[in-house]
């Protein structure tokens, strides 16, 4: 699907399938300067091609993940905004969703209380969109996963509160953040962020055992992005915590 969609985009601008296997195959070294120069080539001939600009966003969020916060929040400001763009131009595409759900969520760690509101009702509304144009997007159910275990440890004290104060947030918690990790293991069960994800998630709820064997597996998955060499150390200092308990 992937390989037909880019023999499309081939036909519209010569040249730029080219250049977007290429960006992509440097995405996927980690070569994200690589991928950058290449993608943002591709968008100055022809800036209203959608694989573009889902490209550019995913790569600017995965740039900004290993940043410092005040670094990163440029990138992932500029990320909803291609991501925007991209569903302005094809409003069912899910990687454009997935990728505008990314971008709110980093940019909501950075800001008040008022505006993660307004953000988490958005993000949860672009992670549903994702699924429903690719009930296959495992990156989409992972977000998913973890923004419904940040409301999870949101309590019911904080949350009333949040609702009396600031108006409405989503329902959901844990349960709902386990039903999303699991799914999203199983639509691709060698990525590091989801068996990652659900261990965190484990640890939360006091499921000691089941955290452990899910960031052990973790640890084992490839590294694919730049962000999972982190996450291995995460992994081990977790694991050392969940020993010595």
């Amino acid at each position: 699907m992937i390989a037909f969609a880019v023999l499309l985009i081939g036909f519209s601008v010569p040249g730029n399938a080219v250049k977007l296997a290429s960006g992509d195959e440097a995405f996927f070294r980690i070569d994200y300067s690589s991928a950058r120069a290449l993608y943002e080539s591709a968008l100055v001939d022809d800036g209203n091609d959608p694989e573009i600009l889902w490209r550019l966003a995913r790569l600017l969020v995965c740039v900004g993940e290993i940043l410092p916060p005040d670094d990163a929040q440029p990138l992932f400001r500029t990320a909803e905004q291609q991501a925007r763009r991209c569903i302005e131009l094809d409003s069912t595409s899910s990687p454009g969703y997935t990728w505008l759900a990314a971008s709110l969520g980093y940019i909501a760690l950075q800001a008040g209380i008022h505006y993660q509101v307004k953000l988490s009702g958005e993000l949860l509304e672009a992670v549903d969109s994702a699924i429903r144009f690719d009930p296959k997007n495992d990156a989409a159910y992972s977000i998913r996963g973890s923004f419904y275990r940040a409301l999870g440890n949101l309590g019911w004290v904080k949350r009333s509160a949040a609702r009396l104060f600031i108006g409405s947030i989503p329902d959901g918690g844990y349960p709902e953040s386990e039903e999303a990790l699991q799914h999203a293991i199983s639509l691709a069960p060698n990525i590091m962020r989801h068996h990652y994800e659900i261990g965190v998630l484990y640890m939360d709820m006091g499921r000691s055992e089941e955290a452990k064997r899910a960031l052990e597996k973790a640890y084992t998955t490839p590294v694919r992005v730049a962000i999972d060499v982190v996450r291995k150390n995460k992994i081990t200092r977790l694991i050392e915590i969940l020993d010595s308990q």
